[in-house]
């Protein structure tokens, strides 16, 4: 069988883990270039066992990269959910850990050159058209991936990277509450649909039995829990304007309940079908923003807070995730000014990945 050689880097970006492609280097047609994306990953196959992906949606995924056109912002980025076991990759959602290896990912293939010290990199995201400003640490004009922070999901230390999310309220639908209502009713549920850098929809544990501090294992071993949650998440992704999400991996889910281990708020972030073992990056965005305004379900449970900027810690099955978070306006008309979240990356391998011509 003849294979195709396609330039990559495997890099993990905060909590997740996949290649970053240049633009060019894939093909123009979508549907050719999901093609590409879906034989080297190795999907769909419950194993992954032909491609690069590691059989768990936080391994599936994939960042394309290229320079930027737009003013003010360096590189653009491109996120896409490749399905496990499904001929399906989705770029309706961005990917907040992935993103934090963008930065890195371009000074490696010389997309821009990094300063001695520090290299900002302003980022579009092409999925939610928002930018992103991550600051690399490049001493001697390299990027440096040792160091001393650390993100719970993720073994040992590393450089950190710091990023500043903007215009990141209606990354999808144009509105932080696309229904236009804090809380809505769904099956009997309270539901506050929110769409701030990633569409949501928070749900109260408890109104589904659950403390909402269970671990990952436990949440994936409950198959009646998800036979609940997903008819509601069909019906919110409909009020909330996308049609039909069975397909879709927007919105997400979070189940809240009220702290327990000293942070602001506990949320488990569905994906949607399966927990995340940590907390997306995105998803910390919209809860802490939601978490803001009165009157949402998240701000109902958080610990109360009256600072502008806060820092908001939100806990998770692996320990916490902290954004700092900046807001301006009241209500439906709150706007997120800016908001801040520490991780790390690394690059694991630089080659090509083969597929088949």
């Amino acid at each position: 069988m003849t294979q195709r050689a396609i330039p990559c880097l495997l890099m993990r970006g905060g909590t997740s883990r996949g290649p970053y492609f240049k633009a060019e280097d894939l093909p123009a047609d979508i549907g050719e270039r999901d093609r590409v994306l879906l034989a080297a990953m190795g999907s769909p196959d419950a194993r992954q066992i032909d491609g690069l992906g590691g059989a768990d949606t936080l391994t599936s995924k994939v960042a394309i990269i290229s320079p930027s056109e737009r003013d003010g912002v360096d590189i653009n980025y491109l996120f896409a959910q490749v399905t496990i076991d499904k001929p399906i990759v989705d770029t309706n959602p961005s990917c907040g850990n992935m993103l934090s290896g963008v930065g890195p990912a371009a000074l490696e293939l010389g997309m821009m050159q990094a300063q001695d010290g520090e290299t900002p990199v302003v980022i579009f995201n092409e999925n939610t058209s928002s930018r992103i400003e991550a600051v690399i640490q490049t001493p001697g004009g390299h990027v440096c991936y040792d160091g001393d922070a650390r993100i719970d999901g993720v073994p040992g230390t590393a450089a950190p990277i710091v990023m500043n999310f903007m215009d990141v309220v209606g990354s999808k639908t144009g509105a932080f509450f696309p229904t236009g209502n804090p809380v809505d009713v769904i099956d009997g549920v309270d539901v506050s649909c929110v769409d701030v850098a990633m569409p949501m929809i928070h749900m109260r544990a408890s109104d589904f039995g659950i403390t909402g501090h269970e671990s990952r294992a436990e949440l994936d071993a409950n198959t009646a829990l998800i036979e609940r949650v997903e008819p509601i998440r069909r019906k919110a992704g409909e009020l909330m304007g996308f049609g039909d999400v069975t397909d879709m991996v927007v919105p997400k889910v979070g189940l809240l309940a009220a702290p327990g281990a000293g942070g602001d708020i506990c949320s488990r972030y569905y994906t949607p079908l399966k927990l995340h073992a940590t907390h997306a990056v995105t998803g910390a965005v919209c809860v802490a923003s939601a978490a803001s305004v009165p009157g949402t379900l998240a701000y109902s449970l958080a610990t109360p807070s009256h600072e502008n900027p806060r820092d908001f810690v939100i806990e998770h099955p692996s320990g916490q995730i902290e954004v700092r978070i900046e807001t301006s306006g009241e209500g439906a008309s709150t706007d997120v000014v800016r908001a801040g979240i520490l991780r790390t990356a690394r690059l694991i391998m630089r080659g090509e990945v083969m597929v088949p011509a």
